[in-house]
């Protein structure tokens, strides 16, 4: 039941970074400022780098959920595990640069929080 639950939180997290790179990478108009930092300008070069960020999310969202359909749930949890280190380097580099703490502690720091701990209890579910 628990691994159930924790592997339905893996989903969810998986289609919900999947939706948030799809939208970088075919609207990135519509996803600027909310990355927590203040983007130099609303040109052609400034929506081709949040494109880039689209296809990171898409990316770990689909090594997610390849690896719930290709492996057990302790493989899916080292991925989480793993990957959180986007969400604590994104977060990082939002403080670091003054951009916005709430955007960083509430959108990144969130994330990788429960990353970290989905990730954990699968690696240990039985």
């Amino acid at each position: 039941m628990l691994n159930t639950i924790l592997l339905s939180l893996a989903v969810l997290m998986a289609v919900a970074i999947l939706v948030i790179g799809g939208f970088y990478l075919f609207s990135p108009e519509r996803m600027i400022g909310s990355f927590g930092l203040k983007l130099p300008a609303a040109d052609a070069d400034t929506r081709a780098w949040l494109r880039l960020k689209g296809v990171r999310d898409i990316a770990s969202g689909l090594v997610v959920l390849a690896l719930m359909l290709t492996t057990g749930s302790r493989s899916v949890g080292v991925a989480l595990l793993v990957l959180a280190i986007t969400p604590f380097g994104d977060m990082s580099v939002v403080l670091r640069s003054g951009g916005s703490k709430s955007a960083a502690f509430s959108i990144h720091g969130v994330t990788c929080v429960a990353m970290l701990v989905v990730g954990l209890l699968l690696t240990h579910a039985l």
